[in-house]
């Protein structure tokens, strides 16, 4: 039987073999094709990439954030998790408030230039702590405006009201599983501009068949080597999490991608990892007596059996 990581691995050849060279924001440079899609039988076991290690509490982390409707990286730092800290950094080095060393560029030149890394990695410790320490700092840049979490639990209506989608869906699960509007968007177009990164996951719908609980998402750009095996935990954990509550199996993660994307400076970190081979899924346990999403925390999650190849470090573009 062919193991699940093979969607993911296959993903990665077909772009590596087909990508069209594309230009991006970031300046990087990208292979990309437009439209793939992976399904994941999540009754197989918990999809977390074996052929490099995936940090699951980074992860998991990351969704907690999300459910609870944070939009403010002191809970990710509280957690030691700093895969959000590039975006509200550059907010803080482009205002007039910063008066350190010029930061232009610092996601590209922080990988190029040792003596500009150092000083990078100074001014981003320096602001980290103060994300931690000072309230009045942390409440303006640390905060990413609308993001994710804003839209799951706090969608604005143009009656001046407030929508939890994320509340509303469970329920919705709960009360008329055979629903096809079991569905949840992040993008939000009035609000995109004031976003410290637009959604890149955008939407995703839920599906009930034979006690099982499937989710699609549709995500308009992914970052196959950096973000997609995050992406793809991340919503087999929210499937896992929603199931759990509302008494019901994992059925299918189904993933479907937009511009599904290799960073040109990621090329040699993929050919790596195609070069190894998988290993046996892990499995997650959640405490039984977690009865709702929206009580979860760190504690009540753990991975178990999880033995992955070591992890491979590649640049974030920013």
């Amino acid at each position: 039987m062919k193991h699940d990581e093979f969607e993911y691995l296959d993903m990665c050849r077909h772009v590596l073999l087909n990508g069209h060279e594309k230009e991006d924001r970031t300046g990087t440079g990208t292979r990309s094709v437009f439209g793939y899609q992976m399904r994941f039988d999540l009754q197989k076991g918990f999809p977390l990439l074996t052929t490099k290690r995936v940090p699951f509490k980074l992860v998991a982390s990351e969704l907690l954030w999300f459910i609870k409707g944070d939009t403010n990286i002191r809970y990710l730092l509280e957690h030691n998790n700093n895969i959000w800290n590039e975006w509200a950094f550059k907010n803080w080095i482009e205002s007039q408030d910063y008066q350190g060393p010029d930061m232009k560029d610092f996601g590209l030149r922080s990988q190029q230039d040792e003596e500009f890394n150092e000083k990078y990695k100074k001014e981003m410790n320096e602001f980290k702590e103060r994300i931690l320490q000072d309230d009045a700092f942390a409440a303006r840049y640390g905060e990413l405006g609308p993001v994710y979490g804003k839209q799951w639990r706090a969608w604005e209506t143009t009656q001046g009201d407030t929508i939890d989608q994320l509340k509303d869906l469970i329920q919705q699960i709960k009360d008329n599983p055979d629903s096809r509007r079991l569905i949840l968007s992040s993008w939000s177009p009035e609000f995109v501009p004031m976003m410290g990164l637009p959604p890149c996951h955008t939407l995703f719908q839920f599906y009930v068949a034979d006690g099982k609980l499937s989710c699609q998402l549709y995500q308009r750009s992914g970052d196959i080597f950096l973000g997609i095996p995050f992406n793809i935990a991340s919503y087999a954990l929210l499937t896992h999490l929603i199931a759990h509550e509302c008494g019901l199996e994992v059925g299918d993660f189904v993933h479907t991608i937009g511009d599904a994307h290799i960073y040109t400076n990621h090329i040699e970190q993929i050919e790596t990892q195609l070069k190894r081979e998988p290993r046996s899924f892990p499995r997650l346990n959640i405490k039984s007596e977690v009865n709702s999403v929206f009580e979860v925390e760190m504690d009540d999650l753990e991975i178990e059996g999880y033995d992955p190849h070591p992890a491979i470090k590649a640049p974030v573009a920013v």
